[in-house]
């Protein structure tokens, strides 16, 4: 009689838990939702390329709309006005980042910058990435690297005037870039990887950090860890991670060697030193695994990243003939017939570089959806209410295309920038390939950097055709990746050396 009675008291608390939460729950204004089926929510309405999904699905339910991934509600945010008031209005409130499998295995435990969550520990190691490889002053100070390397990648494409692969042409380049900066090492002499197995790694990582990971949508008594086991996922990410400690304890230990050569401290050095000399006072602690986690952030977002703004740039020129002439004499004009090499200071001497540019970050964002945040606090987006522990995507590839901001928004036309203040850097909320807030990416004036000179040097220094048998009608723009997007078809085209 008591176990029934006891039994009763508890179906009645949960009814009332239930019902309150209703009731609570139907004051609120959340924002609009597609159908979702049970179990699975929305997750099949997103395709091979998610956001493209998700713009088509922003233009039925609005710029602020909530879907659920299996059963993890995530709200999407699709105008310039929405994403505003995330980036900026409430950015203190929704900064963090979800606990998800892969960022917390590919970070050791949230020991990077990009992936864990906002707290003291994130805001120092924040300062010191930026201090020690990121700022303006560091930045400049790798100047002559980029100038090396693009010359060196000018001199290569310059001895065979058949079709090259400017897609692998252009991800060497800042991959070599990044590999002397960051890494202390030569990417063309690398004695632990050889080139392609470079490439092959990042398009592992990426690939497995954006597959599909039951776990982080189905956390219910261990069902989506079984779907993940069964899948081959958790094999995948836990091979990437092998695949990148190797790597980067091979870097590490290099670092350490007594008889190292080196022609700069790099942010390795810099944090070797810190772990030497930390006392327990120390507001910033790092140990061999915040390294790790500092080159997993560097190796996945720095390299590729503005491979893909280059190409895309040159895919957009090389279907637009009339356009790639004006744009290469504007170039010439300004900078004259005769340099035998490009450096940094002539960036600033072509304006129509920089549209060029821009034009590229709002069609093509290298990461369309910038990284996930999560609320930590309730807040509003257009009068929509957001809960804490809420998840939120900005599509900044949806923004870049919006017809309410952009005449002809399909169309590349950079001088559509003559005369804008409009810019990328985090304050102009159309154009967000870097993001904005407390979260914008560290790695914007460096990335920038190389996109500038490498782009420059591409320009100046050849005329570029369309193979024989092909017009430039013939380029495909076809899109893949999830986490990038990259062109799918490799670019190809033959490079004239003019000067």
């Amino acid at each position: 009689m008591a176990i029934s009675f006891l039994c009763l008291c508890l179906i009645t608390l949960v009814s009332l838990i239930f019902l309150f939460k209703k009731i609570k729950n139907s004051k609120r204004n959340f924002p609009p939702s597609p159908p979702k089926f049970p179990v699975i929510g929305n997750l099949h309405q997103i395709g091979e390329l998610p956001h493209r999904s998700l713009q088509r699905l922003a233009e039925r339910y609005g710029p602020v709309m909530l879907l659920h991934f299996g059963f993890v509600p995530v709200v999407i945010v699709s105008s310039r006005e929405a994403a505003e008031e995330v980036l900026k209005t409430h950015d203190l409130d929704c900064c963090s980042r979800p606990n998800l499998v892969g960022t917390k295995l590919l970070s050791r435990g949230f020991k990077d910058i990009g992936f864990t969550p906002y707290g003291e520990e994130w805001k120092e190691r924040r300062k010191f990435a930026v201090r020690e490889l990121f700022c303006l002053k560091k930045v400049q100070s790798f100047r002559h690297i980029r100038e090396e390397e693009c010359n060196f990648l000018v001199k290569k494409l310059s001895e065979d005037p058949s079709p090259v692969d400017l897609s692998k042409s252009l991800f060497w380049l800042t991959a070599s870039i990044l590999f002397r900066v960051a890494l202390g090492q030569s990417f063309h002499e690398s004695k632990f990887l050889d080139k392609e197995d470079i490439e092959e790694l990042v398009f592992e990582a990426e690939t497995a950090l954006a597959s599909f990971t039951c776990s982080d949508f189905f956390p219910v008594a261990g069902l989506g860890w079984l779907v993940d086991w069964f899948s081959g996922q958790h094999k995948r990410l836990n091979d990437v991670f092998f695949k990148l400690d190797a790597l980067f304890q091979h870097v590490i230990d290099d670092h350490l060697s007594p008889g190292r050569s080196k022609d700069h401290e790099d942010i390795i050095d810099s944090m070797l030193d810190v772990i030497h000399k930390q006392g327990n006072d120390d507001s910033l602690h790092l140990s061999i695994d915040h390294i790790k986690g500092f080159l997993s952030n560097i190796f996945l977002a720095g390299i590729d990243t503005g491979a893909i703004t280059m190409i895309w740039a040159m895919t957009e020129l090389a279907r637009n003939p009339k356009m790639m002439k004006k744009v290469q004499g504007e170039i010439r004009d300004c900078l004259g017939n005769n340099k035998e090499r490009i450096t940094e200071e002539d960036i600033d001497k072509v304006p129509c570089l920089k549209m060029v540019i821009k034009e590229t970050f709002r069609l093509h964002p290298a990461a369309p959806l910038i990284l996930p945040r999560e609320t930590m606090a309730h807040i509003k987006v257009q009068g929509y209410d957001i809960p804490p522990k809420r998840r939120i995507l900005v599509n900044v590839g949806a923004i870049g295309r919006d017809p309410k901001l952009w005449t002809d928004p399909e169309e590349f036309n950079p001088e559509r920038f003559l005369g804008s203040p409009v810019d990328y850097r985090g304050h102009h909320f159309e154009l967000l390939p870097f993001g904005s807030g407390r979260r914008i990416c560290p790695g914007m004036p460096m990335g920038i950097a190389t996109v500038e000179l490498g782009l420059l040097n591409l320009l100046y220094f050849f005329d570029w055709r369309i193979p024989d048998g092909m017009t430039h009608k013939d380029i495909d723009m076809e899109e893949a990746g999830t986490l990038t997007i990259v062109k799918k078809t490799p670019l190809k085209l033959v490079p004239v050396r003019v000067h």
